[in-house]
């Protein structure tokens, strides 16, 4: 009989027969409870395509529970649809989201006294919140994504929801008819799963499976895959035998680990996104995750998954040449991971490549002989306008350095009107500001804003930079995560129209052409905007919430 941790305290002995008659109502009969229980959750929801199928996938990690001698137990939880609240007051939901997934996951099992947990996700939040849960309680956990979206076809081409955001831009300029874009519209998204381009959902998925706390070949399964379901039912059984090996999420998410699944993240092009969420995870596994390591790793991890939204391929295509363990092997033999890192297998990254029948990537993932960069897709800047840094993927953009007049925008709306009327101009620095954590409150994604500028045409020829963040499908020269945020009173928030910035990749710098005494003056003058909520989640949050340079986290 597999050990149990808790379980026990709700059914055991004559004084718990009130709790056997609740659990006896929903299916459990004398012989299950001895039985470790198991918690299976999801955010299945109808909400999202990312999110539509994981009630099934939950229902067959149940199963894979059921048939090893545990009792699965399902639950579900909250999940923000990024694609439909971007340009909305809602998209402020959407970061505070992966907070209220933790704490719910975390409650549900601390509270029912659960022994493990198997955790499903899809949507960009839904992925670092579950695993942040399962780094809090520290019982034996194995997460599943839900898979990638299968890409459109338009024209003969593969398109994403990248593809529509950006076309908006080309309408608005006329380089695309109305009946252009609704056809577009119409075919982008053709399955449930979730965003088709290493956007932020499949880079998270990709470091989870790096990380080792899901499954190995698991992250790039498409969502309409018979091979997911396989996952799903592997999943549920494998909790079992962490339980009976007693390994747990802390003992695989160690330091190491992190700087695995940082490398990945590197090698991949992956979204900027994951400078958030890997410190919020690490926060939570009680491992000190700085953003500079991002920087250390991505200077020495050369660039070689050729995915959109820079480069030409989508998660099934990495799929079709063998997946995350391609990247993997080949980072492995270059001496660029630590392959004696234990995984939910119960055996290490190296052991588990060893036993994977691997191919050579093809054209998706190249040789690291040749490189599409020679460094990674990670940069952190740091200067007189963010002395706890920000984050840009330098790979996204062909232009490295960029100096010009500030266009200083206080919200994400007047930066996007400014941009229908075509008020931004070649050589402006874009800037937006109180969209941080704080001052959003929610540090809203700004794809509309981003892909705008793409379709526009101004992709090469304009620079951004915010306290806010990108969406996972944002190319250019975006600077995102500019911390202190304004809110705070950080050196952003000193910045008017004209002043010269300057923004140097490859130096890491990202500055203000004013003395250090002209900005201490203009802040003497400047006061803390009023809080935008004074009741609700987001108040709560915006009381609670730290630095994006530490991960946002309420700790």
């Amino acid at each position: 009989m597999v050990r149990r941790l808790y379980s026990h305290e709700v059914t055991e002995g004559p004084e718990r027969a009130p709790h056997r008659a609740m659990l006896r109502a929903v299916g459990l009969r004398d012989e299950d409870f001895g039985k470790p229980f198991i918690g299976v959750v999801s955010t299945g929801n109808e909400v999202t395509p990312c999110n539509l199928h994981l009630t099934d996938l939950a229902k067959e990690a149940r199963r894979g529970v059921w048939e090893n001698n545990g009792v699965g137990i399902e639950f579900t939880t909250i999940a923000v649809s990024d694609g439909i609240s971007m340009n909305t007051e809602g998209m402020k939901g959407s970061l505070v989201s992966r907070e209220v997934i933790a704490d719910s996951i975390e409650l549900e099992c601390f509270a029912e006294r659960f022994d493990g947990l198997v955790g499903i996700a899809g949507c960009d939040k839904s992925l670092p919140g579950t695993v942040m849960a399962m780094a809090r309680l520290n019982i034996p956990s194995v997460f599943l994504y839900g898979g990638t979206i299968l890409p459109g076809k338009y024209m003969g081409r593969d398109v994403t929801i990248q593809d529509v955001y950006e076309a908006v831009g080309s309408y608005s300029t006329g380089q695309m008819t109305l009946q252009q874009l609704v056809e577009l519209e119409k075919v982008a998204c053709p399955t449930e799963g979730s965003c088709a381009g290493l956007y932020t959902a499949n880079t998270m998925a990709s470091a989870i499976e790096a990380l080792g706390m899901s499954l190995p070949g698991t992250a790039s399964i498409p969502a309409v895959d018979q091979r997911i379901y396989d996952a799903a039912y592997r999943s549920g059984a494998q909790v079992l035998k962490l339980l009976e090996n007693g390994i747990k999420p802390r003992d695989i998410m160690t330091y190491e680990a992190f700087e695995n699944a940082i490398t990945v993240v590197c090698a991949m092009g992956g979204s900027t996104n994951s400078v958030l969420h890997l410190p919020a995870m690490a926060y939570e596994a009680g491992v000190k995750l700085d953003i500079d390591v991002f920087d250390k790793i991505s200077r020495r991890t050369p660039h070689i998954a050729d995915m959109r939204p820079g480069g030409r391929f989508v998660m099934v295509d990495l799929d079709r040449v063998g997946g995350v363990p391609v990247v993997l092997k080949k980072l492995l033999d270059a001496g660029l991971l630590h392959g004696d890192c234990l995984t939910v297998t119960g055996k290490t990254l190296a052991e588990n490549l060893r036993e994977m029948r691997i191919g050579d990537g093809g054209e998706v993932v190249r040789p690291l002989s040749n490189p599409i960069h020679p460094t990674g897709g990670i940069a952190i800047l740091k200067g007189n306008l963010a002395p706890e840094g920000g984050v840009v993927k330098s790979t996204a953009s062909a232009v490295q350095y960029f100096k010009g007049p500030a266009r200083v925008f206080n919200s994400e709306e007047e930066a996007y009107r400014a941009l229908l009327k075509r008020q931004i101009q070649p050589g402006d620095v874009i800037v937006i500001r109180y969209e941080g954590p704080k001052g959003g409150p929610g540090m809203r994604e700004m794809l509309a804003v981003t892909a705008i500028v793409v379709g526009q045409g101004l992709k090469e020829k304009v620079a951004l930079l915010t306290d806010g963040r990108f969406s996972g499908a944002t190319h250019g020269l975006m600077v995102g995560h500019v911390s202190p945020e304004a809110a705070v009173g950080g050196p952003i928030a000193a910045l008017k129209d004209g002043d010269i910035v300057e923004i140097d990749v490859p130096n890491r710098k990202l500055s203000v052409e004013l003395s250090d005494e002209e900005i201490r003056k203009r802040m003497e003058n400047w006061t803390p905007p009023p809080p935008k909520y004074t009741r609700g989640v987001l108040a709560k949050y915006a009381k609670l919430v730290g630095s994006a340079s530490r991960g946002a986290v309420c700790g």
